[in-house]
């Protein structure tokens, strides 16, 4: 019998709703150009804990055997020689990379509808702008050259063998899927705009479509894992939809929910905090974890790979985000009571203090005009209507409160510029250095830049120009043109693809992304930390790396490390040259020619030559916290950061 679900979950989670045979194929998918999610879910096994035990045996190695033991007398799942991800977004796309990277012995398909994106994935262009995204990419869908290095440090020569392509990314949904002995869907689950549950739950209706592909398709024994943020209980619909079109055929779902940050994502991949995995506290559900584990655990350590229950899997994704986010929410609420106070309070200072303490720690306690972005409010308010559904007001209003305080301290921000201009923004030019919701990305979904510029916007100054390093064009004007503004609105706003021309004759500049590029001229190569942990990487390859027979790819890593550590005149991804060539772009490469046509410059912002630049009054409304005041303000700039009481 299957377990039952809270009897206050949306109605969407049951099966008369949702299972109807017609427009089950690939094509009724909702396909958007990015996505990321969490599922599974079955209740605690009342046995005394012994599966769970008889699934944790090891082989010799210490490295979990997904083959051990066997349910009615038959194995249950063998060796993993294909996987499949469902969804090339912001999570299956770089997921897939990555798992594919550490698993050369794996082949790993990425499939999805959109033929531009998957076009996309397999050129110089990715679509998602990620920190060495595109040499782990490179690595795993083009191979990899065989090479002998002879490093100073070393003992002896190093070989590395050539690398054959595991990754591939395609249209070709069904044959992925029938091959695949794990599949990951990684589908977007946008907030539902219309009907029950409107602006606040989740719209899994993609899920439901990815699912009903999957379940016609998927051999048998095959482990299905939801990857996509979604609400409590949606492993369980997966796994009803699984039992509707293959009654005969059992399947474990199970939940592995990311917790990748934008502009940090291959980062995250690389060096995970942890890896949740949830399944059903049985034997079959805790094996099909063991062997999910087993991937992960190809350079992740055992320890940081937490196995639970389903249901705590997809709530812990919702409350991870809402508690960061309520974290951003206290320390500005914070800086609001810093700036009215006066009398030389300042956010920073506080945030120092708290950070201190180890109870607190010091992340996420950076003052700004608030968050942004695709998920933090979204998993709100997901949170909070679950909240709501199980009646517990209480609970919901406090979450919701996270999201009031964001909205406040935004509109703050645009009244403090209004109010500084001497409560009129006519005639005034308004510089917007910065648009997508965080550096290092160019996501601009839910940009704090896009609420701001609607408020300024609503003073009809005489122009607001945009310029962002990071953004295509395009992608900022779309945003823009979603903010319900009036055409006389829309056309003072300009988008720019430098930053001289953007605050060219502006009374005031805006900073609402914090790229490095802002900060001014005075820029090291590296932090200190960056320098501490490239050497520990040198000298790590250097005690180990040259006694071990089988090099993988973190030991390659630290291999690059030390190449770097050695040779200050080595830049680039490839250090070791060990990459395939770039095959060049066909003649109508649509992003070659916009790249020549809109390069966006990456030259750090010159404060001294905006001084002379800017017209009077020259406020700098420092959004972010990035630039040094005392050096702004001996330049003839006003200055007005976050939280600064004075």
């Amino acid at each position: 019998m299957p377990p039952r679900l809270p009897r206050s979950l949306p109605s969407s989670h049951s099966i008369a709703s949702t299972f109807s045979p017609g427009s089950s194929t690939p094509e009724s998918w909702t396909v958007s150009p990015w996505n990321r999610d969490t599922p599974d879910t079955s209740p605690p096994s009342s046995d005394a804990g012994s599966p769970k035990l008889q699934a944790k045996q090891a082989d010799d190695s210490g490295r979990i055997s997904p083959v051990e033991g066997s349910l009615d007398g038959q194995p249950r799942f063998g060796v993993v020689r294909s996987i499949c991800f469902v969804g090339a977004g912001f999570v299956g796309g770089p997921t897939a990379a990555v798992i594919a990277y550490h698993n050369p012995q794996i082949q790993v398909n990425v499939v999805d509808l959109n033929e531009e994106r998957i076009k996309s994935w397999n050129s110089a262009h990715l679509p998602i702008h990620e920190d060495g995204l595109l040499k782990v990419v490179r690595t795993a869908r083009d191979g990899a050259l065989d090479k002998t290095l002879v490093l100073p440090g070393l003992p002896r020569a190093i070989e590395l063998k050539q690398r054959q392509p595991n990754l591939v990314f395609s249209t070709r949904v069904v044959d992925a899927i029938e091959e695949a002995d794990i599949i990951f869907i990684c589908v977007n689950t946008p907030t539902k705009t219309h009907g029950i549950g409107a602006g606040s739950m989740a719209d899994v209706s993609a899920i439901e479509s990815a699912t009903r592909t999957v379940a016609k398709h998927a051999k048998e024994g095959a482990i299905i894992v939801e990857k996509s943020t979604v609400p409590c209980g949606t492993a369980q619909m997966i796994q009803d939809i699984l039992r509707y079109y293959r009654p005969d055929v059992e399947f474990e779902v199970l939940s592995n929910p990311e917790f990748l940050a934008e502009g940090t994502a291959v980062e995250n991949l690389m060096h995970p905090d942890r890896i949740l995995i949830g399944s059903a506290q049985t034997l079959a559900g805790l094996r099909a974890a063991a062997v999910v584990k087993d991937v992960y655990g190809a350079w992740v350590p055992a320890a940081r790979i937490v196995t639970v229950n389903t249901f705590s899997s997809e709530l812990a994704k919702l409350v991870a985000n809402t508690m960061l986010a309520q974290r951003i929410s206290s320390v500005n609420a914070v800086s609001a009571m810093c700036e009215e106070l006066g009398l030389g309070a300042d956010v920073e200072d506080v945030s120092l203090a708290i950070g201190k303490d180890a109870r607190l720690g010091s992340k996420f306690l950076q003052a700004g005009v608030g968050f942004g972005g695709s998920c933090f409010e979204k998993d709100i308010l997901n949170l909070a209507y679950l909240a709501r559904e199980l009646h517990l007001d209480v609970v919901a209003d406090y979450w919701l409160a996270v999201l009031r305080m964001n909205e406040d301290q935004r509109r703050r921000y645009a009244r403090n510029v209004v109010r500084e201009l001497n409560g009129s923004l006519r005639g005034k030019k308004i510089a917007i250095l910065g648009f997508a919701f965080k550096d290092g990305t160019n996501d601009t979904r839910n940009s704090i830049a896009v609420h701001v510029i609607k408020d300024l916007a609503m003073e009809m100054p005489r122009e607001i120009a945009i310029f962002d390093p990071g953004c295509a064009s395009a992608e900022i004007r779309e945003e823009v043109e979603k903010a319900g503004l009036t055409a006389s609105q829309l056309e003072r706003i300009k988008i720019l693809t430098n930053w001289r021309d953007c605050v060219q004759e502006a009374s005031a500049v805006c900073i609402l992304t914090q790229w490095k590029q802002f900060r001014g001229r005075k820029l090291g190569s590296a932090t200190s930390s960056n320098k501490k942990a490239r050497k520990l990487a040198a000298d790590w390859a250097t005690s180990c790396v040259a006694d071990k027979a089988d090099i993988s790819e973190m030991d390659i890593l630290a291999l690059e490390e030390l190449v770097r550590d050695k040779s200050s005149a080595t830049t680039g991804d490839d250090p070791l040259e060990r990459l395939a060539p770039l095959a060049p772009c066909p003649e109508e490469c649509s992003h070659c020619r916009i790249g020549s046509a809109e390069a966006h410059d990456q030259e750090p912002v010159d404060w001294a030559e905006v001084a002379g630049m800017m017209q009077e009054p020259r406020w700098v409304f420092d959004g972010r916290n990035v630039v040094n005041r005392l050096e702004l303000q001996s330049l003839g700039f006003r200055v007005r950061g976050i939280g600064k009481g004075f």
